[in-house]
């Protein structure tokens, strides 16, 4: 099961398939810094224990129904003050293979695939090896509900529970990664325009007027781009331009 993908020039040519572990993240940087993995070295597990989400946030799963694996890459090719544009690539990729199956499918800032009003498909967590040289290794983990239908708590959905399909997760897992490869190859050759302009037409609530919570209080605005840090660019109904960090801002419900 998952095996050496043919039809990349990079990814997927080292494939470690494990039947459990704690977090395929944790596990990639291992690797890393035993020096056995190298760019495009993938991580996958049927069972992932613990798999982390932004900012701490905990990503369970039920086994061999979905995908979870991590992909290590190293961008040294983009700044540091760039690395929201690897975030952006990845999530266009990504889309751009769901969408197919699901035409509601829309990206929530800053990592998130959801369907508004049936909840979230999957999540997206980049996380950076930075030395004194700069960017070292990104390692990217993705957890996508595939064929789980009965989840623990409310929020979460799947391609199963929204298709009522069953989906081979070889073959998904094939077609994400081959897409992957191309988008990551459009970043190194600096296609910046092309990744930002695709990323904020999928972008959930990107141009309509939506209640926001922040640590202040409430406040009416509405999304109207991403800054080159990948703060949230969101205008409020004075005109004032405000700009947020992951986890200082806070959605309406989107599930409903």
């Amino acid at each position: 099961m998952y095996k050496i993908l043919a039809n990349t020039i990079f990814l997927g040519k080292d494939v470690h398939f494990l039947p459990e572990c704690h977090s395929t993240n944790d596990k990639a940087f291992q690797l890393v810094r035993e020096r056995i993995a190298k760019e495009g070295t993938i991580i996958i597990t049927e069972n992932q224990t613990f798999g982390k989400g932004q900012r701490g946030n905990t990503w369970s799963v039920e086994p061999g129904k979905n995908l979870t694996f991590s992909l290590v890459l190293r961008p040294d090719f983009l700044d540091i003050s760039e690395q929201f544009y690897l975030n952006m690539a990845v999530s266009n990729a990504i889309y751009e293979v769901l969408v197919d199956y699901i035409p509601h499918l829309q990206l929530k800032w800053p990592n998130d695939l959801i369907v508004p009003g049936f909840g979230k498909l999957g999540g997206i967590l980049i996380e950076n090896s930075l030395g004194s040289k700069g960017w070292e290794y990104a390692v990217v983990g993705l957890g996508l509900n595939v064929n789980q239908t009965d989840f623990s708590m409310n929020g979460p959905t799947s391609l199963k529970k929204l298709t009522g399909s069953e989906f081979n997760l070889e073959e998904l897992f094939r077609l994400l990664i081959t897409r992957i490869e191309k988008h990551y190859l459009t970043l190194k050759k600096r296609g910046f325009n092309q990744i930002k302009n695709t990323y904020l037409s999928h972008l959930f609530l990107k141009g309509e007027w939506a209640e926001y919570q922040i640590p202040s209080g409430k406040f009416e605005g509405k999304i109207v781009g991403v800054d080159s840090f990948g703060r949230l660019e969101i205008e409020a109904k004075n005109g004032e331009l405000q700009c947020f960090e992951f986890k200082t801002i806070q959605f309406p419900n989107y599930h409903s």
